[in-house]
């Protein structure tokens, strides 16, 4: 198996292919493979151990030609059959929104960490901006959205942004846990961030909220239980959320794999298979028409 691995610049791509011709071979397996090995191999089994386990266990899954996550089939079931409450009052879909693309679509338009984008958005009349799940941002093209398994910055968005005023309340969509209050306190990081835990019968998921204002911990703590509707968090200024424009980064992970108080919010374009698994379309919950993400 080692030498699907040695020499290799894109780790992921080399375990996928290795686990398409090996289907039974385990992450342990492989690893303690090229810990037995020589230097060259010892350093692969470093670059490997070094991101997150649980990742590379969703790229050997969808190298066998299975989900990348077990649960992710009874998620998107559970989900297409619920009834999930509104994030926002007045809900998106009864509001004036605007599709805040990123990629020369709006050449006026500044970046979300420009603080002339707040000036900017009032201009435009409408309730809420909204940025898409999956497109690819060029913000993100930095080492801080790097790992050594490849030399691909993680791009492609893997929530979707609702932009409105700072303090705006955040409602629960769904039944759930409080999992985690954090601060993260990194610039561009998410800055307050909730993540709630909830059952797909039997089945466990969560969903993200980021850049949430200082209110939080004030609202919620780990173990609280929250119903449809409720009020869960406000949306965060400048100084609190990351140092971003006043938006909610909202997400769903059909897996934690081994992240805690966080987790990637953009993946890699060349896993985009893998990502969509982990982290499905948060629009499985909004339900807002395409439409609305396009200008």
């Amino acid at each position: 198996m080692i030498e699907y691995l040695a020499g290799k610049a894109d780790l992921y791509t080399a375990l996928r292919e290795l686990a398409a011709a090996e289907p039974e071979v385990t992450l342990e397996a492989v690893l303690a493979a090229l810990r037995a090995g020589d230097p060259a191999a010892q350093a692969v089994a470093a670059r490997l151990s070094s991101v997150d386990q649980g990742l590379l266990r969703a790229v050997m899954r969808r190298g066998r030609g299975l989900a990348a996550i077990e649960a992710e089939p009874q998620i998107r079931a559970f989900l297409a059959a619920s009834d999930p409450a509104p994030l926002f009052l007045p809900e998106i879909a009864s509001a004036p929104s605007l599709a805040l693309l990123t990629r020369g679509e709006l050449p006026e338009m500044p970046a979300f960490s420009d603080r002339a984008f707040d000036g900017w958005f009032a201009a435009q009349g409408v309730a809420y901006g909204l940025g898409t799940y999956g497109e690819p941002r060029s913000v993100y093209a930095t080492d801080q959205f790097a790992d050594a398994a490849s030399p691909e910055r993680r791009t492609r968005h893997l929530g979707i942004d609702v932009f409105a005023p700072a303090m705006t309340p955040v409602h629960a969509p769904l039944a759930g846990r409080v999992h985690q209050v954090t601060y993260n306190a990194d610039p561009l990081d998410y800055g307050n961030t909730l993540i709630l835990a909830h059952d797909a019968g039997g089945a466990e998921f969560f969903t993200l909220y980021g850049h949430l204002a200082g209110t939080l911990p004030g609202l919620l703590q780990p173990g609280d239980l929250v119903a449809p509707g409720q009020v869960i968090a406000h949306l965060g200024d400048w100084h609190e959320n990351g140092g971003w424009a006043a938006h909610l980064h909202f997400q769903i992970m059909t897996d934690m794999l081994e992240q805690s108080g966080n987790f990637f919010g953009v993946g890699h374009a060349g896993l985009w298979d893998v990502w969509q698994g982990i982290c499905i379309d948060p629009n499985l919950i909004l339900r807002l028409p395409e439409s609305r993400f396009t200008v």
